[in-house]
C-alpha cells in the first residue's frame, strides 16, 4: 500500500498555502468574506529530479524552491487581502468622466506574476536575513575579540569561544526577532494562520474529519515546522563555524555567506534522520523539543474562519493530486 502523502505549508496573508507531491494551492480570504484559491503543478525540474533525491544536494534544491514559491504565493495573498485598496486605487487613476465603479484589473494568478518582482523581493528578504543574523553577529563578536585574547593564551582556545559567542549572540538575535514581530498585529494574524495550517495537517494526517469543531482539537505546533527548521540551521551553523578558526573579518563574513547551503543542507538531513527515529528521545530532546517550543512564538490559535481557509487549500491540493 503506498504511504500516505506527507503535506506541508506556509501561512501567508489572510490565508495559507499548502503543498503536495505533485501540486501546491493558496487559499486566501477577501476582504468580502469569500475564500479564493488558487493551485499550480509544482516544478518537476525540482522536485521529480534526480537532485532531490541525492542526500545534502536535496535540501539546496528544495529550499530554494520553496524560497521562491514561499515569496509567490506571499505576493499573490497581499493582492487578494488588498483587494479594496486596489480598486480605490485604480478608480482613482481612472480617467475624468469615467464611470465610477469601472472594472479592475484581474487578479493575477502566482504563475503569471513577474518573475523579476519576486526575485527582486527574495533578493532583498534575503541580504536583510543575512545581514541581521550572520553579518550582524560577526560585527559584535569582532568588539570582543581583542578581550577573548587576552583572556586566553592558547589561540585556538580563543577562536572557539570567539565563533561559540558568535553563535550565540546569533541565537539570541533570532529568538528577540521572532519575540518582537509576534506582538504585531498583522504578524498575529499570520501565525494564526500559520496554527490553522499545522492543525490542518495533523487532523489530516491523523485521518480525522476535516471539519473546524474536529481540527481546534489538535495541537497548534507541528513537528515538521519549517520555523523548526529555521532554529536547526542557527544552532547547527555553531558547530559548523567552530571549526573555521577566526580568520580576518572580512573572510569571516564571506565564510557565513558561502557556507549557508552547507549549513541548510546539514540542518535538513539532521531534522530527517530524527523523523525517521521518533522514538529515540535523545533526538526528540535535542531537535524535536526545541522546535516545538519555539513554535509557542510563531503559532497561535485560530479561529474558525481561518481553519476553513486551510482546510479549503488542503482540500484543492488532494483534489488536484487525487487525478493523477
Amino acid at each position: 500500500m503506498a504511504d500516505k502523502p506527507l503535506y506541508g505549508g506556509q501561512a501567508v496573508i489572510e490565508g495559507v498555502m499548502m503543498r503536495g507531491r505533485r501540486f501546491v494551492a493558496c487559499a486566501v480570504r477577501e476582504p468580502n468574506g469569500n475564500i479564493v484559491v488558487t493551485s499550480e503543478p509544482l516544478s518537476k525540474a525540482i522536485y521529480a529530479s534526480r537532485w532531490a533525491k541525492i542526500p545534502f544536494l536535496r535540501a539546496v534544491t528544495i529550499l530554494w524552491d520553496t524560497l521562491v514559491l514561499g515569496t509567490k504565493m506571499l505576493m499573490y495573498s497581499a493582492n487578494v487581502a488588498m483587494a479594496d485598496e486596489l480598486a480605490k486605487e485604480h478608480s482613482a487613476k481612472a480617467p475624468s468622466g469615467a464611470a465610477a465603479g469601472g472594472a479592475t484589473p484581474p487578479l493575477q494568478s502566482p504563475a503569471a506574476m513577474p518573475a523579476g518582482m519576486a526575485f527582486g523581493t527574495l533578493g532583498i528578504s534575503l541580504t536583510f536575513g543575512i545581514g541581521l543574523f550572520f553579518v550582524l553577529p560577526l560585527v559584535l563578536v569582532s568588539l570582543v575579540d581583542p578581550y577573548l585574547t587576552n583572556w586566553f593564551s592558547n589561540g585556538d582556545t580563543a577562536s572557539l569561544v570567539s565563533n561559540i559567542v558568535e553563535g550565540l549572540i546569533r541565537l539570541s538575535i533570532f529568538l528577540v526577532y521572532i519575540g518582537g514581530i509576534s506582538l504585531l498585529p498583522d504578524v498575529r494574524r499570520v501565525f494564526q494562520y500559520h496554527g490553522a495550517e499545522h492543525k490542518t495537517i495533523a487532523a489530516d494526517e491523523a485521518g480525522a474529519p476535516l471539519t473546524p469543531e474536529s481540527i481546534q482539537r489538535f495541537n497548534k505546533e507541528h513537528p515538521r515546522c519549517g520555523t523548526g527548521f529555521l532554529l536547526v540551521v542557527v544552532v547547527v551553523s555553531i558547530f559548523v563555524f567552530a571549526l573555521l578558526g577566526r580568520p580576518p573579518l572580512e573572510l569571516r563574513i564571506l565564510s557565513r555567506i558561502v557556507l549557508i547551503p552547507v549549513v541548510a543542507a546539514l540542518s535538513y538531513e539532521l531534522i530527517k534522520f530524527s523523523s525517521a527515529h521518533k522514538n529515540n528521545p535523545l533526538l526528540n530532546w535535542l531537535v524535536v523539543r526545541p522546535s516545538l517550543v519555539l513554535q509557542s512564538l510563531t503559532t497561535r490559535e485560530p479561529d474558525e474562519k481561518m481553519i476553513q481557509v486551510a482546510v479549503a487549500a488542503l482540500q484543492r491540493v488532494q483534489a488536484q493530486e487525487s487525478k493523477m
